[in-house]
């Protein structure tokens, strides 16, 4: 993906080449690219703080990067930045520079950025160069956690926080947690213009425990690709961000089937890249019972035995049975008749035996 930080000044910028998903670039002091990535050699501008493995931010806003930003961050580590913002607000987070170990599922070095401060939902996590957009938490509070194996290292990261109202508008606000029975949620600047490059929202869909939700989309233009690589959406059961419980990414001008939920929480993450844009979508969700499963009994029969006066008009074998040879008899099972030796050991013409029950000493 693509940024360039506006802060860097014009004369004689230089640049670091990254890899270029399609090829296609325009370098320069202003220029921006398509399908391709860009990202500052120079260092950061003077009067950062000095970074350090996690801690506790509060205020209206302020900084978080990886530890020595921006030199290289240091292998096997795990840190962790609790931010706060004054109740009644929501923090608002933006990526200004980002360069970890590059890998498509983000296994190795990465960043994780949740809602709240533990690490129950999960906004989104990041790797390689792509700058996410803006990051809303549904409340005061947020939660970012950078993780390095013990191979391959970048520059790290740096971001800004910032407070914000919780209806606040504009053309990068999104996302939060949805509580009503039924509701709507959109991209920003819907149905006015384009959704905006360079967002992140996230839906957290929250209904009662013994309910499901039912979500649908009426209108939806993304950004097409064949494996919706830049711009998308992904619906996830439960509330966070885990490829193993996605239901679905979507992008095109074709709205998803309705979906429904397998649970009592879905999560919608919307995100946008540094180029081509289109006019967005609105969704609806709506609450419903879960199907409580029914069990039809089936009908139990009991067979009497029946008894009857009449008897047999052929008797039956009234005296215990022994083998003897070719069977004879249709009721006793092991009665035969007479003892004769086989054929094959005798050159004795066989006679024909009569099919007639015959009681044995």
């Amino acid at each position: 993906m693509v940024f360039m930080d506006p802060r860097t000044p014009d004369p004689a910028p230089r640049y670091r080449r990254l890899p270029c998903s399609a090829g296609r670039w325009r370098c320069g002091p202003r220029a921006t690219t398509w399908r391709g990535s860009l990202s500052l050699a120079s260092p950061p501008p003077r009067g950062l703080p000095v970074f350090t493995c996690g801690g506790i931010l509060t205020g209206e806003s302020g900084f978080v990067g990886s530890e020595g930003f921006p030199g290289m961050y240091p292998p096997n580590s795990k840190c962790t930045w609790k931010i706060t913002v004054p109740e009644g607000k929501v923090v608002v987070l933006n990526f200004r520079f980002i360069d970890l170990e590059s890998d498509n599922l983000c296994r190795y070095d990465f960043v994780d950025v949740y809602n709240g401060h533990a690490n129950g939902q999960r906004i989104g996590r990041f790797c390689g160069t792509f700058r996410p957009g803006s990051l809303v938490a549904s409340g005061n509070k947020m939660m970012v956690q950078m993780i390095s194996d013990a191979n391959t290292a970048g520059s790290g990261f740096m971001a800004t926080f910032s407070a914000a109202a919780p209806d606040g508008k504009g053309d990068r606000y999104c996302g939060g947690r949805l509580e009503k029975p039924s509701g709507s949620f959109k991209t920003p600047n819907w149905p006015d213009r384009d959704y905006p490059v360079g967002v992140t929202c996230v839906w957290h869909i929250v209904a009662p425990k013994n309910q499901l939700i039912e979500l649908k989309f009426e209108k939806f233009d993304v950004e097409r690709d064949n494996y919706c690589r830049y711009d998308y959406v992904a619906v996830f059961n439960g509330g966070e961000v885990n490829d193993a419980k996605r239901i679905g990414k979507y992008c095109g001008d074709s709205p998803p089937v309705p979906i429904v939920s397998e649970r009592n929480e879905l999560l919608i993450q919307f995100l946008s890249d540094l180029s081509l844009t289109a006019d967005g979508f609105i969704g609806h969700y709506k609450f419903r019972p879960k199907k409580i499963p029914t069990t039809t009994a089936m009908p139990v029969t009991t067979t009497l035995p029946v008894t009857t006066g009449l008897k047999p008009t052929v008797a039956l074998c009234q005296q215990k049975c022994r083998r003897m040879g070719t069977l004879e008899s249709n009721y006793c099972s092991s009665n035969f008749g007479k003892k004769q030796k086989p054929a094959f050991l005798s050159n004795e013409k066989l006679e024909p035996v009569s099919l007639i029950s015959k009681a044995l000493p």
